[in-house]
């Protein structure tokens, strides 16, 4: 018996047996992935309802997305869907990503998302390109939303078109675009291009990982404000182009996600504007609204009168969408908000409390302030703001409420762009008591204020090389 089990095979012999066992089990895993393509298990996890998966996928954390979605094509419409990010709101598993717009040498836009909890930057998706002259004339054209705020351009030089300067409003390229949020998606709105105030809006989609192209604004505008209120996208202001240069638009409209549609609002009465005391100065003067944030459940815009190269600041007015009306914004409020290049206001909410920066002589540093509602006052908070000056920039700082807390983005002398985080407890011992407190003990203030350490925290820092800051907006999804 031992003998026949022993018995020699030869070569021939050998590769058959081979030849043979190969091609059953090559048969058997062929017939085995066959009736897994036909009898696709249809659940996201094999012996999983659907409805625990989700759960599952809507609590991993939103930088590994892009992954999963390659995973199958379940997985990708599980995580691409509605669906998702509504449970996540439910489940309280949104993340708080920073978006920032740069502008870079060629005039072109190009947006970064960043995920704070991970230190990771990923560049979005540039907006589709649609360049025929018909539609770009319409305002659909990618080249117009890719090159709307080219990097030469500064609000100063648009408004030399008020006085009639056609020429100079001839030589504009595309510029002057908006930026906001609403239920979890970037907006991108309208823009100047030469004679073409732009009513087209692009909106982005983080789940998608895209561009698409919604309901244009009712009135063509650039360099109009942007704001998110009671779940809807506010846009006001801005100006279009009229028959002697640019015209001020005092038009306001607000847009609802859900129905996907554009409303008009009650008109910004500009009431300063129309108390001056000749027809001279309201010809010569041009109001304009130089900002806008939603605070305590309305919409503060910041306002100024311009005559090249000069502006006024004249305080403000506040929307009230529960009535649909304007009023005076209160003197301390529009006197007191610190204002940027060109007057423009830029400010931010965070926990409930609106901030701005106030830039320094020095061209080194800021200070930032808070407004007191109580007393409608601004107040130091922050002595000293690590920002350095760029002469050639329309932004040298952005500010952002990330995760709860201030945030400033600034460049430094190397283009290096950080992400600074503000500690605010620190400071809150050494706020001065009111603008006539800050103006008597300014020199004690001023050295107990920066004599506190560790106030700032770089979270995260990337060198975009020569771009320019344009602006920045916080998704939470």
């Amino acid at each position: 018996m031992g003998s026949l089990l022993s018995l020699p095979v030869n070569k021939s012999q050998e590769k058959l047996c081979f030849d043979s066992s190969q091609a059953e089990f090559c048969s058997k895993r062929l017939k085995m992935s066959s009736s897994s393509f036909v009898d696709e298990n249809p659940r996201l996890i094999p012996n999983i309802p659907d409805e625990i998966s989700q759960q599952i996928i809507a609590r991993v954390p939103r930088i590994h997305y892009l992954k999963m979605k390659l995973v199958s094509r379940a997985w990708k419409t599980a995580i691409t869907s509605a669906e998702i990010y509504q449970l996540r709101k439910v489940l309280g598993t949104t993340e708080e990503w920073l978006y920032i717009l740069t502008k870079v040498e060629e005039e072109r836009l190009l947006w970064h998302a960043l995920d704070p909890s991970t230190g990771t930057w990923q560049r979005l998706p540039p907006i589709p390109c649609l360049g025929s002259e018909e539609k770009s004339r319409r305002g659909l054209s990618g080249l117009l939303m890719w090159n709307m705020m080219g990097s030469s351009i500064r609000i100063a030089d648009v408004i030399r078109g008020w006085l009639g300067r056609r020429d100079t409003l001839e030589r504009l390229p595309f510029c002057g675009c908006a930026i906001g949020t609403v239920d979890g998606c970037l907006y991108v709105l309208g823009g100047f291009s030469r004679a073409f105030a732009m009513k087209c809006v692009w909106r982005y989609d983080p789940m998608l990982n895209m561009w698409q192209e919604v309901s244009s604004m009712n009135t063509g505008r650039a360099f109009c404000k942007a704001s998110l209120l009671n779940d809807k996208l506010y846009v006001v202001g801005g100006v279009s182009k009229g028959r002697g240069g640019l015209t001020p638009l005092q038009s306001a409209e607000v847009y609802d996600p859900k129905t996907g549609f554009w409303t008009e609002l009650k008109s910004m009465p500009f009431s300063k504007a129309q108390t001056l005391p000749t027809a001279f100065l309201a010809e010569l003067l041009k109001p304009i609204a130089t900002g806008m944030t939603s605070y305590r459940g309305k919409l503060c815009v910041p306002q100024s009168l311009y005559s090249w190269p000069f502006f006024v600041d004249v305080g403000g007015e506040i929307y009230n969408p529960e009535n649909d009306s304007w009023a005076d914004m209160p003197a301390g409020m529009g006197e007191g908000w610190p204002a940027r290049q060109a007057g423009t206001k830029l400010s931010v909410v965070v926990d409930g409390e609106l901030y701005a920066l106030e830039p320094s002589s020095s061209l080194d540093s800021g200070k930032i302030k808070i407004y007191d509602h109580e007393e409608d006052a601004w107040k130091i908070v922050v002595g000293k703001v690590p920002v350095h000056d760029f002469t050639d920039s329309e932004s040298p700082y952005l500010l952002a409420g990330l995760s709860g807390k201030l945030h400033v983005i600034t460049k430094d002398a190397e283009n290096g762009t950080a992400v600074l985080q503000a500690d605010l407890k620190k400071h809150a011992s050494a706020k001065p008591n009111d603008s006539a407190a800050e103006a008597s003990t300014s020199s004690e203030n001023q050295a107990s204020l920066e004599a506190e350490p560790d106030v700032w925290k770089i979270i995260a820092a990337k060198n975009f090389g020569v771009a320019e800051l344009a602006s920045c907006l916080v998704l939470d999804v």
